[in-house]
């Protein structure tokens, strides 16, 4: 059975490739150092449409009744709010702008608008080194060093020196714990629970966090949060993996890159990098599960914990809920000997 691999390396060659939605400008040229935040290539989006249908809206027989009742010409800027058309009469139906836009066409009885496209700035995710430039589409950038992902992001990017407001993987961040000490880092901690945590992170402002589990009761607050926040179990009170905190604990004080990107669809997964002096190897991103590898445990009463796969029973087993799966045996740190679904673990590697 493939596995899903969770990437927690102490030294890998790192190589990401960051592309534009469209086709844009590059900014940055092959050989050039880049932090996570740089600007390595733009682009102007074009515009959403929307159709505003005059004659069905006031219940027009013709178009040209509609064509008549029309206060805008093509090409006219609008703000939102603003008259499109109306009737007369003591108790008059206006039909308003939606939005700030450019008519760009009037047929058929119908008003279409065009919302202003928006600039995109693609950052480069990583600190690292431009290897390649993909003509008006991206980049690709390389590094070697520690690479640690997780399993959901709010979408910043952002780099830093590392720090702990954490000794233990379990212990909650929250606001009497994130003082000015940590101000301008990226700030290590067990898990958030209360929305304060967040209110301080903004506040210092941190460069970045990073958390075993958020509740989920704050998912809205951290998206609109503009510090990088990176999860790496999931939602509710679920400590970090050891392993994790582990390897992040090397590495304090080192200045390390976070992008909290998230977009299962294609495979992007949020990471810390910490780039080192030394040459690792290109990691896989799916393998066979296997004997003696390292897995982590997705569901509860053990989610988060890690231990080693021993043994793969053969064929399917029926579970106490009735469905049939293939089971693991697994011995968790603690030397404790259980059994779940294959489809409950991931590999760490």
């Amino acid at each position: 059975m493939i596995a899903t691999v969770t990437h927690i390396l102490p030294l890998a060659h790192i190589r990401r490739a960051r592309m534009l939605p469209g086709k844009g400008r590059i900014l940055a040229r092959v050989g050039q150092e880049v932090n996570a935040a740089y600007v390595v290539a733009e682009a102007d989006l074009p515009g959403s449409h929307i159709l505003v249908d005059v004659r069905r809206i006031l219940g027009l027989r013709r178009a040209e009744q509609a064509h008549r009742l029309i206060e805008r010409k093509v090409g006219e800027r609008v703000e939102k709010g603003d008259i499109l058309a109306q009737t007369g009469g003591l108790l008059p139906k206006v039909i308003r702008a939606p939005l700030d836009s450019t008519i760009v066409s009037i047929q058929r009885g119908q008003i279409l608008l065009e919302k202003a496209g928006e600039h995109f700035e693609l950052k480069a995710g990583l600190n690292g080194v431009v290897s390649e430039v993909l003509a008006e589409r991206g980049v690709v950038i390389e590094t070697h060093g520690a690479l640690i992902q997780g399993v959901w992001g709010n979408g910043q990017i952002n780099s830093g020196m590392l720090q702990f407001a954490a000794s233990q993987a379990d212990e909650e961040i929250h606001r009497a714990n994130l003082d000015m000490s940590l101000r301008g880092s990226i700030v290590v901690g067990g898990f958030i629970h209360k929305p304060d945590a967040l209110d301080a992170a903004e506040e210092l402002p941190l460069r970045g966090l990073i958390v075993g589990s958020i509740s989920a009761a704050l998912i809205a607050a951290a998206q609109k949060c503009t510090v990088p926040i990176m999860v790496t179990e999931g939602f509710g009170q679920i400590p970090m993996n050891r392993a994790a905190f582990r390897l992040l604990k090397t590495h304090e004080k080192r200045e390390v890159s976070i992008n909290t990107n998230w977009n299962p669809e294609i495979g992007e997964r949020p990471e810390v990098v910490v780039p080192l002096p030394s040459q690792g190897q290109t990691p896989m991103d799916a393998v066979e599960f296997t004997v003696g590898q390292t897995v982590r445990i997705l569901s509860a009463p053990y989610a988060g914990e890690t231990g080693t796969l021993t043994a793969i029973r053969p064929g399917r087993v029926t579970l106490p809920g009735g469905l049939r799966a293939q089971v693991a045996e697994i011995r968790l740190e603690n030397n404790q000997q259980i059994s779940l679904p294959l489809t409950n673990l991931d590999v760490l590697e």
